[in-house]
């Protein structure tokens, strides 16, 4: 899912919104149902999710993302299925259905693949012709539009996936040693720790308060495998988890800080980075990129509470402007509910 926070696009066919689907969702869609949404004349919302599989229930899929698009204060919107007509009719029609429940206008529905689309709803030859309608968007102005503002279509969500998989070779046997020393290095901070410092935990805070201060004030320049694994250690404390997390947004450094520690980390250190990656996509309007992030740390720690609630909030499609002015204000109530638990 993608806010359309980022540079405007100007659509005014078809075609264009074919060409503008790609950079609203970060990459090329394949086999999916993409619904973008719309207030007025403006795209606030692109959605997508999977095509159902052959003998599944289409319904159900449908009310949800039908759902997540009316949490948008959208006023209508337009479906995309893109692959074969026999999986892409199903889906396009049950969500359809499903906006037009939800009160939304439909402004069309299209089938989209091999460089051509369909409309569902136009059966006049002279515009929509039963053979399609072919469309090219390397030749669209859309696309040079995207490219021109630094918009990037990767080729699939493989690709996306990509960027957040973890480095191997060389780069990770060096990661696993650095995490020894820091390991060595937390060992002697704790015992170091004053008795009357129960568990070593303000020494811990003060320690971890300062490796992300230190990281976040880089600005581009990457940290070395001993802070890569220093930070990633010490985010294992929750109260520096929480340090770091209220010092992150949307912003493109917090990005490209989180993308890299979280490809370099350990494994077992994944939770506290990959979340603070979700967190700065989500604020960013990078729902794909979020997702893939949660993806492996759900994969690897299903149970790490922060990485749960915004899986949650992504699938439910709870808009970034929720937390606008957090922390300053506080964070809104499913917020503050998490930080309850402490996990």
């Amino acid at each position: 899912m993608a806010r359309t926070d980022r540079p405007r696009l100007t659509v005014r066919s078809p075609a264009d919104l074919i060409a503008a689907v790609p950079y609203l969702l970060g990459f090329h869609p394949s086999d999916s149902v993409v619904v973008v949404a719309m207030r007025g004349r403006r795209i606030v919302f692109a959605a997508r999710a999977d095509l159902p599989g052959p003998g599944d229930d289409p319904l159900d899929p449908a009310a949800h993302l039908a759902g997540v698009i009316a949490r948008q204060g959208a006023e209508s919107a337009t479906v995309l299925g893109y692959g074969d007509a026999s999986r892409v009719t199903p889906a396009v029609d049950a969500v359809r259905g499903s906006l037009a429940a939800a009160e939304l206008t439909v402004l069309d529905a299209l089938r989209v693949t091999d460089g051509r689309y369909w409309s569902y709803l136009c059966d006049e030859p002279a515009c929509c012709p039963p053979d399609g309608t072919p469309y090219d968007t390397g030749a669209s102005e859309v696309s040079a539009a995207a490219v021109f503002a630094g918009q990037v279509a990767l080729p699939d969500r493989a690709a996306l996936t990509t960027q957040v998989a973890p480095f191997g070779g060389p780069a990770r046997v060096a990661m696993g040693r650095a995490v020894d020393r820091a390991e060595r290095r937390l060992a002697a901070l704790l015992a170091e720790a004053p008795e009357a410092d129960l568990l070593g935990g303000r020494a811990l805070r003060r320690a971890g308060t300062l490796a992300v201060r230190e990281a976040m004030r880089r600005r581009g320049e990457r940290l070395t495998d001993d802070e890569v694994a220093w930070l990633t250690l010490l985010l294992t404390h929750l109260p520096v988890r929480d340090h770091a997390w209220e010092r992150t947004d949307g912003r493109e450094r917090d990005l490209a800080l989180w993308t890299d520690v979280l490809r370099r980390t350990e494994r077992d250190l994944i939770a506290a980075p990959g979340s603070l990656l979700a967190f700065a996509a989500w604020r960013a309007g990078q729902g794909a990129l979020a997702a893939v992030a949660l993806e492996r740390v759900l994969e690897a720690h299903p149970d790490y509470s922060l990485a749960l609630l915004l899986d949650d909030l992504l699938r439910r499609g709870v808009p970034p402007s929720q937390l606008d002015g957090w922390p300053t204000t506080g964070p809104p109530g499913v917020l503050r509910q998490r930080r309850r638990r402490r996990g």
